[in-house]
């Protein structure tokens, strides 16, 4: 065991959803969690650390959006060893932040529940220069009308085959503000293995032979909890519900970010 006191308890544990946008969406999840941390440094917030040989703060991250895609809706959570006020914590980890990743809300975490249970499924808008709105529409309906659509993909354990239609809860076309552009909006669920957009665009491509000349620009709009309807809830609403009688807002659970 390491020589010296023990780290500081956690004491508040804050939820924090951020933006990437801008040419930060190029930015790998490693470098934002390297500019996190920085900033927190930056801004004295009195991040809780753990113990051992190399002690790291306490900060966990919540599906996470992939290099390339722009997200409205990214979360991460931060164990406190002193209550601060949220209100002044999104301001100060804002302002220490890079411009492009920007701090949209921090609220008190709810005790002993998960973040990352509520983050049942994602919102997508794709823009794709280059294809017609009516070619879109096209493929979209063969998609639709498709009970099943096996794609492929190299993931961590190798290459996989698993149906990217079953994920997709809604889908549909939309106008663009570019010239010469689609754009598509889709309801993923999250699933094991998670299914992206490029899934569903290859699954576009396979069934309809959606095949856009560049690149398509990808942003997160939401994720959270997925209603009857196929919309997206706020996943940080349970946490701004007032506590039961006797329990701390904010308190570190068995769940502590970090642990």
């Amino acid at each position: 065991m390491p020589d010296g006191p023990a780290p500081a308890p956690v004491t508040q544990k804050l939820r924090v959803r951020y933006a990437k946008r801008g040419r930060l969406r190029f930015t790998s999840h490693r470098d934002i969690s390297r500019a996190v941390e920085r900033a927190v440094r930056r801004a004295g917030i009195p991040v809780a650390f753990s113990a051992g040989f190399t002690p790291h703060p306490k900060i966990s991250y919540a599906g996470a959006a992939a290099t390339g895609t722009a997200s409205e809706a990214e979360y991460l959570e931060i164990g406190l060893t002193e209550t601060r006020d949220p209100a002044r914590i999104r301001a100060d980890l804002d302002a220490a932040l890079p411009g492009g990743i920007d701090v949209i809300d921090v609220v008190p975490a709810r005790a002993g529940t998960a973040l990352a249970d509520r983050l049942e499924a994602s919102e997508w808008l794709l823009r794709l220069d280059g294809v017609p709105m009516d070619t879109a529409a096209s493929a979209v309906a063969a998609f639709l009308a498709a009970e099943t659509i096996e794609v492929e993909r190299l993931t961590k354990k190798g290459r996989r085959r698993f149906d990217a239609r079953g994920a997709v809860a809604a889908l549909g076309v939309e106008p663009s503000d570019a010239p010469h552009a689609a754009v598509l909006r889709m309801v993923v669920r999250h699933a094991t293995p998670a299914v992206r957009p490029d899934d569903v665009l290859t699954a576009l491509r396979q069934v309809a032979d959606l095949a856009p000349p560049s690149p398509p620009l990808v942003t997160r709009l939401a994720q959270g909890p997925l209603s009857e309807d196929g919309g997206i809830g706020d996943p940080l609403a349970a946490d701004r519900e007032p506590e039961p009688s006797g329990v701390a807002a904010g308190a570190a659970g068995p769940d502590a970010a970090g642990a």
